[in-house]
């Protein structure tokens, strides 16, 4: 939803009432994940996307039915042996999408959901999609507050610590509950949108590769830093792409820093002066992932020193060295697109073989 957050926002903000179509569950080589949103205008203007262009003119007419009846529904999209094309799906896919009218009268607290999500303050939209209880009835859960009912107060409950460990984790997905939010049973299905701030890349080391590392995370959606301790280099104009950039010793700024499970690490310096003692505070992080650039000899060269200062093998493990996938780079800009490679393929699993070398789903759970 943060595609068509900004037209959204300004849609209720004049008090109008649109119809917000989000892909609620996927199967298969379903095209876009959980949380894609699709908004149409009474006015008949559509943003956003919820399968790439698959299924869009469909979703378009049901937003304008849902419009006109005021009940939210969710319908599944997929292909099947004799339809193939007229759903759209060929890829071959298959998408649940909840289409709900979405306006002041319907979702009084939309507005603080928006303000939450532009503040990065996280936010989970919980919206019942399946069983006895109302489609479409929602409970928005921030850190300390929640707000609407989905009938059961031990519904709520449950939702409720559901949805603050989904946050903490920046998940999205459905969780399933009896109809009074029994764990055990799955009568009901609740779709959980999480609105988390973005994760963080810490890039060290203000050098051409790391401008480069700087566009591509954030590209992929991270709140992108970059340090250096000499003033002349790191600079704004320098690293445009770049949330912030800092001057200071790294391993001082890491000490300090905000890290967490989705933090990624990328130690750029390739100075045993600066890496060793950055990497001897990265390695004791939360970080997913450290990653260090440099060639075999620097990496060995590298290891060796952080023995000597004491890090375990264990903690040695975590890095991530020679940085990125072998994919043969050689500028900057290919050096990039490998370290982003390497993020996306332990983020989900992937194998990082060619796909025309593997066999089974595309994507993974």
């Amino acid at each position: 939803m943060r595609d068509v957050l900004r037209d959204i926002g300004k849609w209720y903000d004049e008090g109008e009432t649109f119809g917000l179509a989000t892909v609620v569950n996927t199967f298969r080589s379903a095209p876009r994940p959980p949380g894609a949103a699709m908004a149409v205008s009474r006015q008949g203007e559509a943003v956003g996307s919820v399968s790439g262009g698959c299924v869009e003119g469909a979703v378009y007419e049901l937003a304008q039915e849902v419009l006109e009846s005021g009940r939210p529904v969710v319908r599944r999209y997929g292909v099947t042996d004799d339809d193939a094309f007229a759903v759209g799906l060929t890829c071959g896919g298959i998408l649940d999408i909840l289409v709900e009218p979405v306006g002041p009268a319907s979702f009084p607290v939309f507005g603080e959901v928006v303000a939450s999500i532009e503040r990065h303050e996280p936010v989970a939209v919980a919206t019942v999609i399946e069983g006895p209880g109302e489609i479409g009835a929602r409970r928005v859960v921030w850190g300390d507050r929640s707000a609407g009912h989905l009938g059961v107060d031990r519904l709520d409950a449950a939702v409720d610590d559901d949805a603050r460990g989904m946050l903490a984790q920046g998940a999205t997905g459905v969780r399933r509950y009896g109809r009074h939010g029994e764990r055990r049973l799955d009568e009901l299905a609740v779709f959980v949108h999480s609105f988390a701030p973005p994760p963080r890349m810490l890039v060290f080391g203000a050098i051409d590769f790391a401008a480069a590392v700087a566009r591509v995370g954030k590209f992929l959606g991270y709140h992108v830093t970059v340090c250096d301790a000499r003033p002349v280099f790191a600079t704004a104009k320098r690293f445009p792409e770049a949330d912030e950039v800092v001057v200071k010793w790294p391993h001082k700024f890491l000490a300090e820093a905000d890290v967490d499970e989705r933090t990624v690490i990328c130690v750029l310096t390739h100075d045993p002066k600066f890496d060793v003692p950055l990497l001897e505070v990265a390695l004791r992080t939360s970080a997913a992932y450290v990653g260090a650039m440099g060639s075999r000899r620097t990496h060995d060269d590298r290891l060796e020193r952080l023995r000597e200062a004491g890090m375990t093998e264990e903690e040695i493990a975590r890095l991530r060295s020679p940085i990125g996938l072998d994919l043969g780079a050689r500028t900057p800009e290919e050096t990039a697109v490998s370290i982003a490679a390497e993020l996306i393929q332990l983020r989900w699993g992937g194998s990082g073989n060619p796909l025309t070398d593997t066999e089974g789903r595309i994507h993974g759970d």
